[in-house]
């Protein structure tokens, strides 16, 4: 393993800690060492009968480009792959540019929205380039493949795939049942998709099979759909779901209670120091590999916990100077002493508002709006009136734009 200074590693960044090599464990033990934060490793003793085969297995992961950006949440499971990687094994990362087109029906109580295929291939780019702040971008351990290579199938492929499991099998997971015994709709989309999540198995011939817990029955149908078409079954491996910011519900884009890895370090820090006191264990053991010591007071750990998770995802430092740009924000009632700049030509004349902020913090226009209303603009710690859209370009030149409590902008008129 290669660790660089700030306790990451060369091609991608995860908690410092003292991870063994397959060849300084026993297959016993380093089966043991994989599951050892897992929620399933199933069935019993299939990951040590793997190690036995005495070659890199094959792990796959997937993931439905439904957003541009991945959340903390996602390096939970990432990080259980890079264990795999460090360890010799070779990760296939599959992005469901195919899957994201039907949508994941787990832990949902209604049928996700259909996403265009232009908004799905620009989240796969996204999505991969972002899954590299936590694996290593090695081609010996690494392989990245989209589903739709496969699943554009023919009729005759497709029927052969449905014959290998009932409906009676698919409406035992939990959020069918549910859905079923309320008499509210399923669509024949979301029946098909964890029958189309286990050919991805088949396709890439996985060894294992990691997800969170709420893709236990996906996972598990794989390995049926495996033995259908003659191969040796995955062993399935599921982590926990990390809580969002709200500390209520998972980490979700939809439930807005996310915080992503590629956010400003201002933005992540003060994020994290605002998750309620009780997440505290749980986000300590998921991403960082520890838990806060009992004795600390829960504004100290949170502090340290936000140091750390910045330094993870923007290098070593960076924790301290959010902190100091947060503390100024917040405590001393100042802008960030560092913000980036957003540009815009002096040759329109009048400065869009809406667009400036859609430009400098990747707003949707509709949101803009919103917040102007609700008077969650400044410009220099003023803020904007309701209804005010437009403004000269000399009168923005320079100043700080604001959106809510922890986003800045200084604005340079070109």
């Amino acid at each position: 393993m290669d660790f660089d200074a700030r306790g990451g590693t060369e091609t991608g960044s995860r908690p410092a800690g003292s991870e063994p090599t397959e060849g300084s464990l026993g297959r016993a033990a380093a089966a043991a060492w994989l599951a050892r934060n897992a929620v399933d490793c199933l069935p019993e003793g299939g990951l040590e009968r793997k190690l036995v085969l005495g070659r890199p297995l094959r792990v796959k992961l997937g993931i439905d480009p439904t957003a541009p950006d991945i959340h903390l949440g996602f390096t939970v499971v990432l990080q259980k792959l890079r264990e795999f990687q460090d360890l010799g094994h070779k990760v296939v990362l599959i992005i469901g540019d195919y899957t994201a087109r039907v949508g994941d029906p787990s832990g949902r109580s209604s049928t996700r929205p259909v996403l265009e295929s232009a908004e799905i291939d620009a989240n796969a780019a996204t999505f991969q380039a972002q899954a590299m702040t936590v694996l290593r971008e090695d081609p010996d351990r690494l392989e990245v493949r989209q589903n739709g290579e496969w699943l554009d199938m023919s009729m005759e492929q497709l029927f052969a795939l449905l014959r290998t499991a009932t409906v009676a099998q698919l409406l035992e997971r939990d959020d069918f049942a549910q859905r079923f015994s309320a008499n509210e709709p399923i669509s024949l989309l979301e029946l098909l998709y964890p029958m189309l999540q286990g050919y991805d198995s088949v396709a890439i011939e996985a060894d294992v099979e990691l997800g969170g817990t709420d893709q236990k029955f996906n996972l598990l149908l794989g390995r049926d759909i495996q033995r259908a078409y003659g191969q040796p079954e995955q062993v399935i491996v599921t982590v926990p779901l990390l809580t969002g910011t709200d500390g209520e519900r998972k980490m979700s884009k939809s439930f807005d209670n996310y915080i992503g890895v590629t956010e400003a370090p201002v933005e992540m820090y003060g994020k994290t120091v605002s998750i309620p006191d009780e997440s505290l264990e749980l986000w300590h053991s998921l991403l960082l590999g520890s838990s806060p010591v009992s004795s600390v007071e829960p504004w100290p750990a949170k502090r340290a916990l936000a140091r750390a998770l910045v330094d993870r995802f923007h290098g070593a430092g960076a924790g301290e100077a959010a902190e100091r740009d947060w503390d100024h924000v917040h405590r001393e009632r100042e802008a960030p002493n560092e913000m980036p700049e957003v540009a815009w030509p002096r040759d329109r004349g009048v400065v869009h508002l809406p667009a400036l902020l859609k430009r400098a913090f990747a707003v949707s226009t509709s949101e803009a709006r919103r917040a102007i209303a609700q008077g969650g603009v400044k410009i220099d710690g003023e803020p904007v009136p309701d209804g005010t859209l437009d403004l000269g370009a000399d009168q923005l030149d320079g100043k700080v734009l604001q959106l809510g409590k922890r986003r800045f902008a200084r604005v340079r008129v070109t």
